[in-house]
C-alpha cells in the first residue's frame, strides 16, 4: 500500500483518532509512536511514565476506547498539516521523551519538522502530533474501524528499550469491507500455525533454549524430513550437486563478499578462535563461491549448481519474532548456479520450472496462491546498490524477458533488489490474502567480481560467470508454518505425521490390530495402534483431533473376514482387504496426492 492511497490516509487518520481518544481517557499515559500499515494501524503507548501510576489497558477496555473514538469522528474535526522549526517542536513536546528522540533525528535532515493537528490548532479538544502524513481531510471521513488486539512492544523494536503497550486496529471505507476482513481474521485465527502446531504437537519453544529457536517434536520433524527428502531428491534429479558447508566462517569472508556492511546489525557477535575471528553465517553464497574456486573451471563445466539445506543465523529483534515465520536460526533450501552470461535466461527458466513444480506438488498454484515480483534496484542509490549501471540494466532486462516469455503473473517494484543484483521474489498469499516474500531468484553480477570468479572459455581466455541465487522451497521453518496454515493442519497423506491409526474396539482385537500394524510398518507407513483401555468413541475423537489421515476400526467382524473397516479423514468409509488398503495408501504417497 502506497502512502497516497485513500485507504492508507484513512487508516493513518484512524491511528491519530486512537491516540487522541486514549490520551483523553488516560491523561497520564505518554504517547510514543504508531503508523498506518498494510492491514490497518497501531500505536504504542507508555502506560507507566516516570513517577506516574501504571495504567493497564486490555481488550476489555476497547469498547470504552472505541466509544471515545466515535465521539471524535462524529465531531468531524479537521486534520491539518503544519511545519514548525526544530526549536518550536522541542518546546511543544518538551515533556515527551519519545517525541524528542524523533525530533533530534529529524534535526539532521533539515531545520523544519512536520506536525498534524486534529481539530483547530491550540483549540480545546484538539490534538497535535509529529507526523509526515498524509491524512484524510477530517475525522468524519472515517466510516468503519475496529480495535483488534493489544500487545507489548519494545520502543523501536529494541529489547534493550522500555516495553510499551501497543494497540492494533484496522479501518476500511465501508462497514461491509470491515466485516469481510474481520471474518477473514477469524478464519486466520483458526489456521494460525502457532495454535495448530501446539494442538498437533508439531513444535514448541523453550525459554531455556532461547527466543526464536523452535524445537520440532517427532511429528513436526516427520513433516520436515519428508519435505527435505522431496526437495533434495528432486534437485539432484535435475542436476544439482548437493553439498555441505560449515555454519561458521571468518568475518573476513563476509567483508570480502560485501554482505557485512548490510547484515552486520543482524549478524551474531564474532568469536575469537585461535588467531581467527569467526561468526555464524547469515547466508551461504560465499561458502559456495569457495567451492567453485577450489578447482580450475572450464566453460564445459557450466552450469555448476551447488545446492544445500543450509542452517543460517540472523538476529531478529524479540518484538519481530513470530512462531515459525520469523526465527533466529533457519534452514534454507539454498542454491547457487554458476553460468555463462549467455546461459542466464535458460537457467532462470530452469529455476522457475523447479519452483513451480515443487509448489504444484504442495497444492500451490501460480496466480492463485503466489505471483512473482520483479524487484529492481535504484541507480541513484549508490550506498545501497553495487555501482554497475550497465550490468544492472542487463540483469533486470533478462529477468523481465523471462517472466514475459513465460507469461508469468508479475509486477515490478523499484528499490527492492539485493545489493548485488535484481531478483524475482516469489510472493505467497497467506490466509488473509496478504503477500509475503517466500523466497527469491537473484541475478548476481557483483559477487563474482568481488571473488574474482572465472572459468576458461573456448579460446582459452578467462571469463567471469553470472551467479543465480535461488531457493526452491524457502526456509524450512517458514514453509512448514505456511503449510500448516494453508492446510489448516490437514496435511496430504505423504506429509501427515501419523498416516494411519488402528483402533481395536476391545482387548481381544489387539492381536489382529498389531498384525496389521506390522504389515503396514514394514512398508514404511507411519502408523500407531491405540490399544488404550478407553471407549472406541473417545479413541476416534482423539484421532480426529490429531488429524490422522486414516483410522482403521478393528472388531469381531474384521477379524472373522480378514478385512479392515477404514475411515478416511474426509469422512469416507469403506471395508477393504489389507492388501487393497496398502495399495491405495502407497499409491497416494507415491503420487503425493493432495
Amino acid at each position: 500500500m502506497k502512502n497516497q492511497d485513500p485507504l492508507f490516509k484513512l487508516r493513518h487518520s484512524a491511528e491519530h483518532v486512537l491516540h487522541q481518544a486514549v490520551k483523553e481517557l488516560y491523561p497520564q499515559i505518554q504517547l510514543a509512536m504508531g503508523p498506518a500499515t498494510e492491514d490497518g494501524f497501531y500505536f504504542d503507548f507508555d502506560n507507566s511514565p516516570e513517577e506516574k501510576e501504571s495504567i493497564v489497558i486490555t481488550e476489555n477496555d476497547f469498547p470504552k476506547i472505541e466509544k471515545a473514538m466515535w465521539k471524535i469522528i462524529h465531531k468531524n474535526l479537521p486534520i491539518t498539516k503544519d511545519e514548525v522549526s526544530i526549536e518550536t517542536a522541542k518546546e511543544m513536546f518538551k515533556d515527551n521523551p519519545y517525541k524528542l528522540e524523533w525530533i533530534d533525528e529529524a534535526a539532521g535532515r533539515g531545520d523544519k519538522i512536520t506536525i498534524y493537528w486534529t481539530g483547530e490548532p491550540n483549540a480545546d479538544g484538539s490534538m497535535v502530533d509529529l507526523c509526515a502524513g498524509p491524512h484524510a481531510a477530517s475525522t468524519g471521513e472515517i466510516k468503519a474501524f475496529k480495535l483488534l488486539s493489544v500487545a507489548g512492544a519494545y520502543w523501536r523494536g529494541d529489547e534493550k528499550n522500555k516495553m510499551l503497550t501497543r494497540i492494533y486496529g484496522t479501518a476500511f471505507e465501508s462497514k461491509e469491507e470491515l466485516q469481510k476482513y474481520l471474518n477473514l481474521l477469524e478464519e486466520a485465527k483458526k489456521r494460525d500455525h502457532r495454535k495448530i502446531g501446539k494442538e498437533l504437537d508439531l513444535f514448541t519453544f523453550s525459554d531455556l533454549v532461547g527466543k526464536g529457536l523452535p524445537l520440532f517434536t517427532e511429528k513436526g520433524a516427520t513433516i520436515w524430513r519428508e519435505l527435505e527428502r522431496f526437495v533434495v531428491d528432486e534437485e539432484i534429479s535435475r542436476g544439482y550437486k548437493h553439498v555441505h558447508t560449515p555454519n561458521v566462517a571468518k568475518t573476513e569472508l563476509y567483508k570480502k563478499s560485501g554482505h557485512y556492511p548490510y547484515y552486520k546489525d543482524t549478524m551474531y557477535p564474532t568469536m575469537k578462535v585461535d588467531d581467527d575471528e569467526l561468526i555464524l553465517r547469515p547466508m551461504t553464497c560465499p561458502h559456495h563461491f569457495a567451492l567453485f574456486m577450489s578447482h580450475p573451471r572450464s566453460y564445459r563445466d557450466l552450469p555448476i549448481r551447488y545446492a544445500e539445506m543450509a542452517s543460517l543465523y540472523r538476529y531478529e529483534k524479540s518484538g519481530e519474532l513470530t512462531g515459525l515465520i520469523r526465527v533466529r536460526e533457519f534452514v534454507l533450501a539454498d542454491s547457487h548456479n554458476f553460468v555463462r552470461k549467455s546461459q542466464a535466461a535458460d537457467e532462470i527458466n530452469f529455476v522457475l520450472d523447479l519452483i513451480e513444480y515443487i509448489s504444484g506438488v504442495l497444492g500451490l498454484k501460480v496466480e492463485q496462491d503466489f505471483v512473482y515480483r520483479l524487484s529492481l534496484g535504484d541507480s541513484e542509490n549508490k550506498d545501497k546498490y553495487y555501482d554497475a549501471p550497465k550490468e544492472w540494466e542487463q540483469g533486470e532486462s533478462v529477468l523481465r524477458e523471462v517472466l514475459q516469455t513465460r507469461k508469468a503473473p508479475f509486477y515490478e517494484a523499484k528499490d527492492e533488489a539485493a545489493f548485488y543484483g535484481p531478483k524475482i521474489d516469489v510472493q505467497m498469499k497467506n490466509v488473509l490474502g496478504k503477500e509475503d516474500t517466500a523466497f527469491t531468484v537473484q541475478y548476481d553480477f557483483c559477487l563474482p567480481t568481488r571473488f574474482n570468479l572465472s572459468y576458461i572459455d573456448e579460446e582459452g581466455k578467462e571469463e567471469q560467470p553470472i551467479v543465480i541465487h535461488r531457493s526452491s522451497l524457502g526456509a524450512m521453518e517458514r514453509s512448514i508454518g505456511f503449510l500448516i496454515e494453508h492446510y489448516a493442519g490437514n496435511f496430504p497423506l505423504w506429509l501427515t505425521p501419523v498416516q494411519v491409526k488402528i483402533i481395536p474396539i476391545a482387548e481381544r482385537h489387539n492381536e489382529y490390530a498389531q498384525s496389521i500394524a506390522t504389515i503396514l510398518s514394514k512398508e514404511r507407513i507411519r502408523i500407531e495402534v491405540d490399544d488404550k483401555s478407553e471407549s472406541m468413541q473417545k479413541k476416534i475423537r482423539n484421532a480426529q483431533k490429531e488429524k490422522v489421515y486414516y483410522m482403521i476400526i478393528i472388531g469381531d467382524q474384521e477379524i472373522k473376514d480378514n478385512t479392515l473397516n477404514v475411515r478416511a479423514r474426509d469422512g469416507q468409509t469403506s471395508t477393504t482387504s489389507p492388501d487393497e488398503f496398502l495399495k491405495e495408501v502407497q499409491e497416494k504417497i507415491k503420487n503425493k496426492h493432495i
